[in-house]
């Protein structure tokens, strides 16, 4: 009786197995990438509370890969094209250099006026518009999911910015096409080309004179400590977009159950992201201060005024007036 009773067991636990696995089986796997290698950084916090609304659901099983299928948009995006990943997270650049020009609109510098106010492009109907652009001109191929931002930037340097003067001849490690170079060109600055990996050398050996970019990316880096990094002065010139995206195959193949937790677990991730975001400006530029940087304020009336014609030959150009004046008026 004993021996039946151990066989019964065994067997029970087999079959619980099988089902186990059946149900996992069942599942739709989402490799879900992004290229920053600090798993500390708000990209991991969102794509990890995708993955946990996601798994949760019981309908998706996602991997989260951070840097770890390629630190290049341009090799995120063809692994998201050939199936290598189902969702990655990429810039505006990266669709302007992939013939999307339209996206450039968000590189325009000073088009922001604070975080309310991009939420609100973006999540409204510009924000759709530009969607619906971007999974056209991919061929269809892929579709954005939602925005994510990377903070607000600013410049920092070996001299504090309070005017044109100031950034006059500075060698300023940027974008070196497009708008955002075009910027800072017509102030006087100049766009130099300096790898993320190689700037810290690159601002404590004079290569450059400085750089932009957020908090939370910069101080990690300790840019702050170089000698042309000390000095912060919150240009606030960006309040910068990033594009979640996935594989228009992938969304195709969903039935509405799957769509609707799908939604869900990128409205979560979403929220976490940014939040994520915006409470680490605050962290990071307290250590900044707190590591001996110096940050000034500045007027930023000039600069502004400055970036406007700019916007306006851009949207004239690209057809996208309209789209120009929309942001403008939503406050």
């Amino acid at each position: 009786m004993k021996k039946l009773f151990t066989l019964l067991t065994a067997a029970a636990i087999s079959l619980a197995g099988c089902s186990d696995d059946s149900t996992k089986s069942d599942t739709i796997k989402i490799v879900a990438a992004h290229n920053q290698t600090n798993l500390s950084s708000p990209y991991q916090t969102g794509m990890l509370k995708l993955k946990e609304v996601a798994d949760k659901s019981g309908l998706f099983n996602v991997e989260v890969h951070a840097g770890t299928i390629g630190t290049n948009e341009n090799e995120l995006v063809e692994k998201l094209v050939l199936g290598g990943a189902d969702m990655v997270l990429v810039s505006p650049g990266f669709m302007t250099s992939s013939g999307i020009e339209e996206v450039d609109l968000f590189s325009l510098l000073y088009l922001f006026d604070d975080y309310s106010h991009w939420e609100k492009v973006v999540d409204g109907k510009v924000g759709k518009d530009i969607a619906d652009i971007i999974y056209t001109k991919s061929g269809e191929k892929y579709r954005v999911a939602a925005y994510w931002t990377a903070g607000v930037r600013h410049w920092y340097g070996k001299q504090p910015v309070n005017s044109f003067a100031d950034v006059k001849g500075m060698k300023i490690r940027t974008q070196t096409s497009g708008v955002v170079s075009q910027y800072w060109k017509e102030i006087g600055a100049v766009p130099t080309s300096v790898a993320w990996a190689e700037l810290y050398q690159a601002l404590s050996s004079n290569v450059v004179d400085a750089a932009e970019n957020a908090y939370p990316y910069f101080i990690p880096m300790e840019h702050h400590k170089t000698s042309n990094g000390k000095y912060i002065s919150e240009t606030g010139h960006d309040y910068t977009t990033r594009l979640l995206l996935v594989r228009n195959s992938v969304w195709e193949s969903f039935n509405d159950e799957q769509r609707t937790a799908f939604n869900q677990a990128v409205k979560e991730a979403t929220q976490a992201e940014r939040q994520a975001l915006y409470d680490e400006e605050s962290t990071y530029k307290q250590k900044a201060i707190d590591d001996g940087a110096i940050v000034n304020t500045l007027d930023r009336t000039p600069f502004i005024e400055k970036a406007l014609s700019i916007q306006d030959q851009w949207a004239a150009k690209n057809g996208m007036t309209e789209v120009l004046e929309t942001i403008r008026q939503t406050k």
